[in-house]
């Protein structure tokens, strides 16, 4: 593999895909000045401010919808000049799966996204305790049910089987002295110098509160030892876990390398990230200079999840640049949502609706993005991308190519695509019937998408 096509392995699984302009720019240092450039988004200025206020009904209550939160997540991804910021929060969102679909506030859903931004490359320590104190994830797991004298287990329960040491760890005993641990742990809106405790759904003014009247303050046995332990002392055990080390380190490699890793790569990785204190950002930069993340089992060897599929084709077209340029000139987000609806509803359509995880394990992934319908809508991606009003798009894409081959080989190369010699020709034959430049896009664009190899990062 050469070093470009490192470069372009790199960005599509760390980045939001390996367009012309993301090689161009990122493989100006050859590549580990583009691990550099990744690993240090914060040296990185976003080309807009966005704020979930900003997507909210301008009324006295300034409401913000679900929905209206999916169009400011779906707007940060096709805007960003951050992608290993965004790529690594929706990795933790899958890790952490919590859904509107209960937490029917998008105010709370955005601080939790945002909760997941801002620690997405610290500490998982540090993760591990903001998650577990944000006011969406208490509600989606009912630990503010959880008092003492009646302790509600959820929450204990999933954060080791689920967040931490993984099923077939601990035990029964385990995750009953860890939810009386947790007794006390709720949120609660904000009066003045107070915190009024709320069982309500979480809002824009929620935040954690830990109430200690309600805290089970007595003795506990916990994974072999025994103390008054409280919430930060359970999961402070958990983090450390060599056992919690190699389940996100084996989930981390099958999400950014390739599926089914050997033991020898997992203890290898686990040993170095716990070594380095646990700093999610160490670990990124483990997988990116590992040889095996570039060997041949890895080079498209992951199946695109929907995100994967959607943002860095519209991204290759311009397409949040766009947005970003016409809002620095004034024009409210508002005006400007019809291309993230899309988006947001390409990705429903394919199976991965953000901020609306399916349970608390998160999505499936590898084979089960592919279905027979989820292919279909994979095809249909085009007619977003290429409808009748996006004319002056391909004709600034592609309106410069003297024949259909060169029509076929301009998308081929902004929509990072490798096909064989034959499904080129079949791509000019394609644009070949067409006249506007908009139709001759998407029917080159509705090959490329639904092409088998298209389907692989």
């Amino acid at each position: 593999m050469s070093e470009q096509e490192k470069i372009a392995h790199l960005l599509r699984r760390f980045g939001l895909g390996a367009s012309e302009a993301e090689r161009e720019y990122y493989g100006e240092r050859g590549l580990p000045g583009a691990i550099d450039r990744l690993l240090n988004f914060e040296r990185v200025e976003e080309p807009i401010d966005l704020t979930p206020e900003g997507f909210a009904q301008q009324n006295n209550n300034l409401n913000l919808n679900p929905r209206a939160a999916q169009f400011y997540v779906y707007t940060s991804l096709l805007t960003t000049t951050r992608p290993l910021e965004a790529k690594l929060t929706l990795f933790w969102h899958n890790h952490f799966a919590t859904s509107a679909e209960k937490v029917s506030s998008g105010f709370a859903m955005t601080a939790h996204w945002l909760m997941l931004k801002s620690h997405c490359a610290g500490t998982f320590k540090d993760l591990l305790h903001a998650v577990s104190k944000d006011p969406a994830m208490i509600y989606w797991l009912d630990n503010q049910l959880n008092v003492v004298g009646k302790p509600n287990e959820n929450f204990a329960r999933e954060v080791m089987e689920l967040f931490t040491i993984g099923i077939g760890n601990y035990t029964e005993q385990d995750v009953k002295q860890a939810a009386r641990a947790f007794t006390g742990w709720r949120y609660g809106v904000r009066r003045g110098q107070r915190v009024i405790p709320n069982d309500r759904v979480p809002g824009r003014q929620s935040e954690f509160l830990f109430v200690a009247n309600q805290h089970d303050q007595g003795q506990k046995e916990f994974r072999g030892s025994k103390a008054p332990f409280n919430g930060e002392d359970v999961l402070d055990i958990l983090a450390i876990d060599p056992l919690t080390a190699k389940a996100i380190v084996k989930k981390f490699w099958e999400w950014f390398a390739y599926p089914n890793p050997e033991a020898t790569v997992i203890e290898q990785g686990a040993n170095a990230w716990r070594k380095s204190g646990m700093e999610i950002k160490a670990l990124v930069k483990w997988v990116m200079e590992s040889q095996e993340f570039y060997s041949e089992r890895a080079t498209r060897a992951i199946i695109k999840n929907p995100v994967d599929f959607a943002i860095p084709a519209a991204r290759a077209l311009g397409l949040g640049s766009i947005i970003a340029a016409q809002h620095r000139d004034g024009v409210e987000l508002r005006r400007l949502l019809p291309p993230v609806q899309n988006m947001q509803q390409a990705c429903k359509a394919m199976g991965m609706d953000l901020l609306y995880p399916p349970d608390v394990a998160g999505w499936n992934i590898g084979k089960s993005w592919i279905s027979t319908a989820t292919m279909v809508e994979r095809i249909k991606l085009a007619d977003s991308l290429f409808n009748p009003r996006s004319g002056a798009l391909a004709t600034n894409l592609i309106g410069s190519a003297r024949d259909s081959e060169e029509v076929a080989s301009r998308l081929v190369s902004l929509f990072d695509a490798t096909l064989p010699p034959a499904k080129l020709r079949q791509l000019a034959t394609a644009a070949e019937a067409h006249s506007q430049p908009a139709q001759k896009a998407n029917a080159v664009a509705k090959l490329i998408l639904g092409s088998p190899e298209f389907q692989f990062c």
